[in-house]
């Protein structure tokens, strides 16, 4: 069989539109510039053509990203050094910008999100770091929002890690605890013994309106002592014939 010169140019054509075929994936979208141009609207998914040199495509994932924020060295507003690290959710909305409009947008982020955390958690007092912590995720969320959003990104979450303190500063917040439960503990203490009192004057107060009454509680008394196996002799006398003798 004769090679023709069509022939080859026929077999050079095909090699070339199937060279062309690029297949994206449901979560990816193709940012294409042809001839240097951005084209209005990003390709995907599925099959697509990219004829090159004429196109170039850049791929673009729109899955969410899960990013770790390392961590970073803060002196809070109470002036305490802690190590704060977080990590950040975000996801691509518009790839054309996300593309254009930054030269790296993961490393943009990054960066954005280290310089974020640090302002942020710098402006707030420890108690608030950690006891508020949803206040100030929120609080970060917004800023990195609405910093990423002309580069087409939407960040979905942010949420702080781990906080490290210093040794010295754990130990003051230990003795601060340990302080803490014993003041609760005597506080509680004093209430019972507060509202015993108050229960012996409302008692004392009824037997002295019903003066059988003492005598009733001083016959209960001697069914308890003698429920036990002792050899305890009670001898009960009348405080008013005793009085005849100490005259």
């Amino acid at each position: 069989m004769t090679i023709t010169p069509t022939l080859i140019l026929v077999g050079i054509v095909i090699l070339y539109f199937l060279s062309a075929i690029n297949v994206l994936r449901e979560y990816e979208r193709g940012v294409i510039f042809r001839l240097g141009r951005l084209l209005a609207e990003a390709k995907g998914p599925g099959l697509i053509f990219v004829f090159w040199p004429i196109d170039r495509m850049e791929r673009v994932s729109l899955r969410t990203v899960t990013m770790d924020v390392p961590p970073q060295d803060v002196i809070t507003r109470d002036n305490v050094s802690i190590k704060v690290s977080a990590v950040l959710y975000f996801r691509v909305i518009e790839p054309n910008r996300a593309i254009t409009e930054v030269q790296n947008y993961l490393f943009a982020s990054s960066q954005l999100a280290q310089v974020t955390l640090r302002s942020t958690c710098g402006q707030a007092l420890l108690d608030e770091l950690l006891a508020e912590r949803e206040k100030i995720n929120a609080r970060i969320q917004e800023i990195l929002d609405s910093q990423t959003e002309p580069w087409g990104i939407k960040v979905v979450l942010v949420e702080l890690k781990d906080i490290d303190l210093p040794q010295e500063m754990q130990r003051a917040m230990a003795k601060q605890a340990e302080a803490e439960r014993e003041r609760r503990a005597k506080i509680i203490h004093a209430e019972g013994e507060f509202q015993a009192s108050q229960k012996l004057a409302d008692a004392a107060e009824i037997i002295a309106k019903q003066p059988a009454a003492m005598h009733l509680r001083f016959l209960q008394s001697l069914v308890g002592v003698s429920a036990d196996n002792n050899s305890t002799l009670v001898l009960p006398l009348p405080i008013d014939l005793l009085r005849r003798f100490l005259t």
